[in-house]
């Protein structure tokens, strides 16, 4: 599948934290195949939605590391770009994950990640976790497999 048809036929998506990391820390595996993705939510032509997880998570080695330069682009980001939403955890999206993790064994971070993507009727969840691709409720689309 590639990037071209993705972004041709979706207009919201929902994000991982690890599409995150790699856009950021410019990934020389990965970046690249995320760019298209960030450059879309960046012009407004496709809506980005992640949840406040993905903070927590893309924080944690540049505080570690006392990087505040790439902490501070996370929480751009996250927090402050245009066509990008990122949304805390109420009480309806923690019942989802929580059927998510019942019906799909997944770690919490998981299942909220995908329970915010599709309470905010998002087409598809951008992840390079494969083992997400078991989910039925929103097509997974696995970075790696990008073309």
């Amino acid at each position: 599948m590639t990037t071209d048809e993705i972004l041709a036929r979706v207009s919201r998506i929902g994000l991982d934290s690890s599409p995150i990391i790699y856009h950021v820390e410019k990934n020389p595996d990965f970046a690249l195949r995320c760019l298209p993705f960030f450059r879309a939510i960046d012009n407004g032509t496709l809506a980005g939605v992640t949840s406040t997880i993905s903070l927590s998570e893309t924080l944690v080695h540049p505080i570690r590391n006392a990087d505040a330069a790439k902490a501070s682009a996370f929480r751009n980001l996250l927090l402050f770009s245009r066509g990008m939403t990122t949304l805390p955890l109420p009480a309806e999206i923690a019942e989802t994950a929580a059927r998510l993790r019942a019906d799909y064994n997944l770690r919490t971070p998981d299942a909220v990640q995908i329970a915010t993507a599709l309470h905010s009727n998002c087409d598809i969840f951008l992840t390079n976790d494969d083992r997400l691709k078991q989910i039925r409720e929103i097509e997974i689309v696995v970075v790696s497999e990008l073309t």
